[in-house]
């Protein structure tokens, strides 16, 4: 099956109130492990491509020719985009779309509402001009991503009356409004604004999404499904759980020096949590 947009899995998501997971790739274990879940769930999956982590496994084109590969080699039969994450300029989504990237995150939330509106109304543009789809972020959210740290201080929420505008001035087919969620493990309980998220939904009518899924209760994942949420994202969880597979191994045999030998049980890890997530979320079964 050919790569995908991400806007029909959302819409279709929104309508029948379960969301689809945003899964980042880091290498190639990674990539293998969501594909093969995704597979085996029958479910729709994003792949997330942050700018370091393209960096990190040599440049836009080569992660497409890999996710491409992978799909043929193991059969891929359900909906697949691959979705640049945090998007930090025109140019970079620009690229990532000439590579094949088939969703953009254009991530203006740094930027004044007027910036950060005619910023994502020109990537729209182009995007859609394609057919592919795009992500726009208004408010700060807290935590770790890639090598930017936005302390919790400094994390606000987004205003409902600015994500309308926004919204309703690009065209985007998704949007990720800071409503309390963060990159990274949490620090005590996550307290995410649903009343805001509520009004959000109500005034803009596209699916939302809910950054720095990690760690967020399950009741709450459903809270947020409810309101609009039809796109999670998650990465941490999956590094913890590959990255504790290859401690396993090696701390119960030094001996190891095979990097398949921890990397074939990391990207088992990752397997699991990102299969747990995908039934957790309701995307299981719905490809």
């Amino acid at each position: 099956m050919p790569l995908v947009s991400m806007k029909e899995m959302l819409i279709k998501g929104k309508e029948e109130g379960y969301a689809v997971g945003q899964f980042n790739i880091n290498n190639l274990e990674f990539t293998q492990a969501i594909l093969q879940a995704a597979q085996e769930e029958n479910s729709p999956v994003i792949l997330g491509v942050s700018e370091g982590a393209a960096k990190y496994m040599g440049g836009f084109k080569l992660i497409v020719t890999m996710v491409k590969e992978l799909m043929e080699e193991y059969n891929v039969t359900v909906p697949v985009a691959i979705h640049l994450d945090h998007g930090s300029s025109l140019e970079k989504c620009v690229q990532a779309i000439h590579a094949g990237f088939t969703s953009v995150m254009i991530d203006g939330s740094h930027h004044p509402l007027e910036e950060n509106i005619e910023l994502t109304k020109r990537v729209v543009q182009i995007a859609h001009a394609v057919g592919v789809s795009v992500e726009a972020e208004l408010g700060r959210i807290g935590g770790q991503e890639d090598d930017l740290t936005v302390d919790a201080a400094d994390a606000f929420y987004a205003i409902p009356s600015e994500c309308d505008q926004l919204v309703r001035e690009t065209g985007v087919d998704c949007f990720a409004p800071a409503l309390g969620s963060v990159h990274g493990p949490y620090k005590g309980e996550p307290n995410l604004g649903f009343d805001r998220m509520k009004e959000v939904m109500e005034l803009t009518g596209v699916p939302l999404v809910l950054h720095g899924g990690t760690g967020i209760p399950t009741k709450d994942i459903k809270k947020a499904i409810s309101l609009g949420s039809a796109k999670i994202n998650v990465n941490t969880e999956s590094q913890i759980s590959s990255t504790q597979a290859v401690r396993d191994v090696l701390n119960n045999d030094g001996e190891v020096y095979d990097p398949r030998k921890f990397l074939g049980p990391a990207r088992d890890a990752i397997k699991e949590t990102v299969r747990g997530k995908m039934r957790e979320f309701g995307s299981a079964g719905k490809a």
